[in-house]
Order: C-alpha cells, then structure tokens, then sequence
C-alpha cells in the first residue's frame, strides 16, 4: 500500500531529515508556477545541507515567480526499505512531488562514491535510469559540480551535466526545458536546446569508439559544431547574489554555520589539485560586500558561527582587515568566525588572535606531503619553518590542538618521506609543549593521493590498494611510538574512487550492477561493500588496474578529452616536467602569468578586492543585569518529529533571529542561559511544554512572546510569556496526561469499542504490567502498573491516558500502547499521541 511519507517519520531514525518546514524554506502555489525544478543531493541530508551551492540555486531558481525549486537528498536505508514496502516514491521536501513528476532534476556531483546514491534517488523517484530510456515527458536528469568534469562513468545515466559555474546557466537551463515543453518538442529537440547553452554537455550527442588495448581512439561528436563542451565562467562572482535567506535544517548539519564565499577560485598551482585547476581564475568578493551578506544572513537565521568559504580563505587580499572587522562587529553578539581552508604561511599571529576572541574553532593544517621535497614535487611552496612558525602562533594563543593533513602515495614517494610525516607532527607536538608548558592533542589525516583529471599528474598511476596498507600502517607504527593520533582514510575507498576519477562510459555498467547488487553510501565506510563491487567488476570482464595503476602516455586520448576547464593540455604536460625537476611555479595572482591557457584578459581574468573593509560601530551588549522569563509552548504536527537537542537549537536560532537579548555564559564556549522542561518523547505532540530565558536586559514578556513567534517555524508556538524571579525553578510534573486517538492510527486497526475496552479491563486487572523500555541502547524491564494513573475509553475510540512520574527509567506512552493492543513498538509509534496536561 502507498503511505504519505509524514506517516512513516515515526518509524525512521533522524526523521527531521524528511519533514521538511525549515526555517527560510520555500512553498509555492505549483499551480501558479510554470516548472519544477528538484535539487537533488545524492547524499544525506545532513551532507547536502552543508553544501553552499545547493543553497545558492536554491535561491536563484525561486527568486523566479514562474519556477518552483524543491530539495531532494538520498534517503538512508530505514526510509528506502519503507518506501520499496509500501510502494511510495521518493518525493521533494517542500510539496512532495514524486522526483518522476518533476520537469527537472538537478543534482550535484561532488564525490564520485556517490554514484550509487544516483541511481537510487531515480528508481526511488520513479524515473527510468538510463537517459536513453527515457520518453516524451519524462523527467530531465541534469547533473553539475566538480564530478561533472569526468562524468563519462555515470553519462549513460544522465541527459545533460554543466561544467562549471552555474549562477547563470541554471536559469538559462530551466527557460530551455520549459520553451520546449511549451512547444511541445520531442525530447531529442529539447537535448539540442540544452546543448546551445555554454558549459552544458550532452553524453548522448558523442558517441566513444576504443583501441584494441582498451583505450579511447576518439569522443566523436553526432552534431555539427558541438566538438568541445567549454565550462561556463563568471566573470565577475561580486555581481552574483550570496543566499541571505538560507535554508535552516532542523537537524545539526556538518557544516552548522553561516557560510559565505569569499573567493572563488585559487591559482597556487598545486599539481595534485584538481579544483584549482577547474575553479581558476581567483574571482573574490568586496569586502563590502561580504560583510553586508553576513550582516543579513546572521539576523535571518540566527546562526552562532560565520565560515568565510575559499580554497585558500588566509590568501584573501584583505582577510586580516575583514577578520579584524567582523570580530568587532560580532563578538559581544558571541559570533564565531572560521577559516576552514587555511594554507600554512596565510595564517598570522593577527588572524589567529582575532578567532580566538569568541571561542577556539579547530585549525587544520595542509602539509601535504612530509618532505620538502615531495612539496616541491607538488609545488605546495611550504617550508617546514613556515608550519613551526604558524603552531608557535597558535599554541602561545592558547590552542590545545591541532590536525595536519596529507596525502600518501604522491609520485616518486619513498619510505623516508612517509617517515618524515612522523617527524613533522613530532616537531609541532614539541613546539606545543614548549609554547603552553602542555602537551598538546596532534592528530595526523592521510589520505591516498588519487590522480584527477585537468592535473599535472593525471598520465601518473595510482598506488594500489596493497602498496597504500603497507604506507598506512608503516605511518601509523612511527605515529604509535611518538603518541600521535592518525586517521586515514579507506584504502578500498580510495582505490574505487580512482576507478571513477579517470574512468570511461564502460565503468555506467559497473554502477548499474553494484547498484542492483545493493550498494549505497559508497563513500561512507561503515556501508561500503567493496566485495559487491569486486563482484561486478568481474562479472563485467572489467580490469580495476587498467584505471588506476597504468602510467598513462602523453599521447593517449582521455576519455574527458572532449570537455575542457579552459586549461590547455600542454600546460599540464609542462607542469608535468616542471614536477620532476622539482621546479616551482608562482602563484599569478601576485606574480606572472603562467600561461595555463584560460584568461582572456578581456572578461576571464584574476579579480582582487581593491576597497579595504570599512565597518559601523555596533551597539555593546549589556551582560550586567539579569531577568527571566517563562515561556509555555506547544510542539504539534511535523515539530513532534523533532528530538530535544534539534529543538533547543531551532529555539535557540528563533531567539537570535528575534533579537531577544539572551544572556550568555561566560568563557571560551558561551552558551545561551536557558533551560527546558523535561524532553518530550520524539513523535508525541503536547499542548503544554515550558522554557525559560535568562535576558542581559528587560523585555515585556508579551512582546518577548510575539517576536517569538514570528520566528517559529510551523508547529512551534509559545502560548504565553511571564516575568519570573532568578531563583523560580522549573515546574517538574509529577503526573502527566495524553490523548490517543486510536481511529487516526494509520495501522488499519480492526477494532470496535467493545473489543477495545474488555482489552482495557483485562489490562488494569493485572497485578503487574512488564514492559521492555529502550534508552541509549540500554533495555530496560519495568513494571509500569504502579506507573498507571488513568486510562479511560470513549466510545469514539479516543484513548485519556495517564502515566505518574516513576523512580528512574519511565514508561512512554508508545509503550504501554504496544503493550495494551499487542502491538510491535513500530507500530505502536505511528499511533497519534497528544500531551494535554502535566500537574505539577
């Protein structure tokens, strides 16, 4: 049978992935709208919400009256298994339109692990998933992001994919599927719009013929004037809008923070980085600009933390001037700042003094390599002084921990350069210690280097997954001895993402059989199967090392050969030779031009900031005084799928956006001075659930109590607001009163009142009632007679329950359902429940 998705939310963990409602998402009227346009995330939710660019389209594609974007993300396996059993599809968040009834959907390649994920979100949606399966009508699969650049293992899967910057091209690709539409065009005709647009490739309009060894001969084009697919730049990123509404998750995200491009773009010409080479030329902001994006982000979502996004974030030109800036500007509002791409040698004493003012967020340091000269093979332009001098920095700041990040199995690398990995982490361990008298927290991340298309070493091979243990576990041996934490990543993971990052159209079977085999959230190791993939290699006559292992020639056509950056081919070979006399390459930002083949000098072209930030003064916040207040609230609808710490942050978020002046706990970590009632079992509704607030300076409590609500989101509701004294506690109920309406159970339940209530007088006859209760993953036998306080039925089916407060573990009211009806816990929990009441 077919469920509405909200009915199965109890029976899921994390359900606010699925709810939908968030703060600054957007509903439209779908009759109004002449197209819909899904935003898909072939990840979890909690993954693709972190991720700007989905914010960003999001934004610009509902900016249009006539265009409805709604978000979609790869459902985990709970939900997958209840859509397959109860025949649902997998629908967007905003109106729950079915992924097969959409015009468009888009969705974002970032990691090619995720390629399963794909396939999964389209036989979910209903959509046929080879594009040449695909009829009149059907919806247009249309992929971008950093993956799209390769996407030849995944095209057979895909009608079109943009490469590169997608601001402009999004809405230009929205116009042409709509016109064709209108004009009731075949499907092969709409193809051809979408191929006019710059930067969109589509897989179907080239055809790929192979050598006898197994290599491309050629990417033929089947259209005139259609040879190379170009990627679509901005000039320009200042004149770009920036989300000043983001989507707010319910949930605790990844990134958990205000995020703001800066820049775009790096030209440090780090050999093994592909999104350098894809993402030049560097484009950045105006500080003005940046400063007004995060001015109105922060009082629209009442984030704590600002993240100034970039590859290399200490490279931008006024980065202490604007640190310097928002630091004043936010510290009494208790706003933290992070720079998450900080390359050794940007960070100063200055820049770290000035994170340092709100509280410590991590730094991160990129190394690479552990060797000079493996830096310089890769052109990383690092001196080992250049990180002494970056720890000395911050551990005399007062920071107790630090994470350094390479790579192993870089070319040319030897058993000594992966040793002297150990001995770096071991040098900034000891400048810890001498700079803070303590023994700082060293964590090493290494990670095996993966040849990536449009890169100098793009012909190198790949270490094989044998080689990469053998480097891990040598690495770890010597990190052991010197008490240094490592973390590494999957050598099987690594080796199949390899297989993709250079593969070819034959690899689309590989995908499709993995995927029937099962495979999902190949990019997370505790779900990877590597043997199912082993197996559909084999199956397919398909060689792992032909991708990975192989010196490529000079002369050997790619199978992306047919899709460019804008960097010429010969600049990567030279970079190439340039690599193995261990020559450097100067960054053109502030040096000369390297010739990669992509400025114009006309439109394409470097852009720095040139105006310094310039900020206000802001108002200081008062800390002295203290007054309380009382809220009472009610939780109802899709807010009863929200867990405690899920709603104390959305409570949290409303009351910044409401700038109701919370006072602040005091340290390196302040945290807002509140407190909430006892938590409400996850999925039961309540009329009655309070919280108070400790304020820095007085509000009436009515209107305290309207701003509030204002900045709610759908069923969250403060019902009343009063002035307390400091020294009031919370209300602790001794009795607690729920209705259970049994007839809105979606279950089906075959009963009538008769039936039901001789089931409650054998109940309440018993001398002792057993039930099993699950906290934290402990199981727990109560006896929760002594528990019951009323239960009462009336002729409508509607349940009065009453449950007293017991001495340690308490019954729930799903619990006593399922062992009132007989029913498993899973299905007791899709039974409305309704808090009404607590005594006190």
């Amino acid at each position: 049978m077919t469920t509405d998705i909200k009915q199965l939310l109890s029976l899921v963990r994390k359900p606010s992935r699925y709810t939908g409602g968030e703060v600054n998402s957007i509903k439209k009227d779908l009759s109004k709208v002449r197209l819909t346009f899904g935003m898909g995330f072939p990840d979890a939710y909690e993954i693709g919400m972190s991720h700007l660019g989905i914010q960003i389209l999001y934004q610009i594609l509902n900016s249009r009256e006539d265009i409805a974007c709604e978000r979609v993300f790869a459902p985990w396996a709970d939900m997958e298994a209840l859509l397959r059993e109860r025949g649902q599809k997998l629908s967007t968040l905003e109106s729950g339109i079915a992924l097969c009834e959409l015009d468009i959907l888009g969705l974002s390649l970032q990691y090619e692990l995720s390629y399963t994920n794909v396939l999964n979100m389209l036989d979910l949606g209903g959509i046929p998933l080879l594009a040449s399966e695909r009829k009149k009508g059907d919806t247009f699969v249309i992929g971008g992001g950093p993956v799209a650049f390769n996407p030849e293992p995944v095209a057979e899967f895909f009608d079109a994919l943009l490469l590169g910057d997608g601001e402009e091209a999004v809405l230009e690709i929205a116009d042409a599927v709509r016109e064709g539409k209108d004009k009731n065009e075949e499907r092969d005709g709409i193809l051809k719009r979408l191929a006019r647009i710059p930067g969109v490739y589509v897989p179907s309009f080239f055809d790929v013929e192979y050598n006898d060894d197994g290599t491309v001969k050629r990417v033929a084009p089947l259209i005139d004037g259609y040879e190379m697919v170009v990627k679509r730049i901005v000039p320009d990123v200042n004149a770009l809008p920036l989300p000043t509404r983001p989507v707010v998750p319910f949930m605790e995200t990844v990134h958990d923070r205000v995020s703001v491009e800066i820049s775009r773009g790096c030209t440090r010409g780090c050999r093994f980085c592909q999104a350098g080479m894809i993402y030049r030329p560097v484009r950045e902001r105006t500080p003005e600009r940046i400063i007004r994006i995060i001015d109105e982000t922060l009082k629209n979502t009442g984030y704590d933390e600002v993240s100034l996004l970039s590859l290399s974030s200490g490279d931008y030109t006024y980065i202490e001037d604007l640190l310097t800036g928002l630091m004043k500007r936010f510290t009494d509002e208790k706003i933290a700042v992070s720079l998450p791409s900080l390359r050794v040698g940007t960070l100063s004493a200055k820049v770290a003094g000035e994170i340092k003012k709100v509280r410590k967020t991590g730094f991160t340091f990129a190394p690479e390599a552990g060797s000079e000269r493996l830096r310089q093979l890769i052109n990383k332009g690092i001196k080992e002084e250049d990180l002494h001098a970056a720890a000395q920095d911050i551990f005399s700041l007062g920071w107790k921990s630090v994470k350094l990040y390479f790579m192993i199995g870089l070319p040319t690398e030897t058993d000594e350069d992966i040793l002297a990995i150990a001995r770096l982490g071991e040098c900034v361990k000891n400048i810890g210690k001498a700079a803070s008298g303590r023994w700082p927290e060293i964590n090493v991340s290494a990670s095996s280097f993966i040849p990536k298309p449009y890169t100098p070493f793009q012909w190198e091979p790949q270490i094989t997954m044998e080689e990469g243990l053998q480097k891990q576990s040598l690495l770890r041996k010597e990190l052991n001895k010197l008490k240094l934490g490592f973390k590494w990543h999957d050598a099987q993971m690594s080796l199949l993402e390899g297989v993709f990052a250079r593969g070819d159209r034959r690899l689309s079977k590989a995908v499709l059989l993995a995927f029937k085999k099962g495979c999902r959230f190949d990019g997370w190791s505790e779900l990877m199967d590597f043997a199912k993939w082993q197996e559909a290699f084999t199956e397919l006559g398909l060689d792992i090392s032909f991708y990975t292992s192989r010196r490529r020639p000079f002369d050997e056509v790619f199978p992306w050969d047919h899709l460019s950056p804008g960097i010429d081919k010969e600049f990567l070979k030279k970079e190439y030779e340039r690599a193995v006399s261990l020559a450097q390459t100067p960054d053109c930002k502030v040096d000369r031009c390297s010739k990669c083949g992509l400025c114009d000098w006309k439109e394409i072209r470097p852009r720095s900031a040139d105006i310094p930030p310039v900020f206000e003064d802001m108002k200081r916040a008062r800390q002295e005084a203290s007054f309380r207040l009382r809220f009472r609230y009610s939780k109802t609808g899709s807010a009863r799928f929200l867990g405690h710490l899920e709603l104390m942050t959305v409570v949290i978020r409303a009351i910044r956006r409401a700038g109701v002046p919370i006072k602040y706990s005091q340290g390196f970590h302040p945290m807002p001075k509140l407190s909430f009632g006892q938590p409400l079992p996850v999925g039961i509704e309540s009329l009655e659930e309070y919280l108070d607030l400790e304020l820095n300076e007085g509000m009436e409590p009515g209107e305290a109590l309207q701003r509030l609500n204002r900045e709610m989101p759908e069923g969250l509701r403060f019902l009343s607001a009063a002035a307390l004294s400091l020294k009031v506690p919370l209300p602790s109920a001794i009795m607690t009163e729920y209705i259970v309406s049994l007839n809105d159970s979606p279950l089906g339940l075959n009963i009538d009142f008769e039936k039901i209530d001789g089931i409650f007088r054998d109940f309440l006859s018993r001398d002792s009632i057993h039930v099993r209760i699950e906290k934290e993953g402990k199981a727990t036998d109560v006896d929760i007679k002594p528990l019951l306080a009323g239960l009462s039925l009336s002729e409508d089916l509607t349940l009065r329950l009453t449950l007293k407060k017991g001495v340690g573990a308490n019954a729930r009211p799903h619990d006593v359902l399922a062992c009132l009806l007989g029913l498993p816990k899973e299905s007791a929990s899709l039974i409305p429940v309704l808090k009404t009441r607590a005594v006190h």
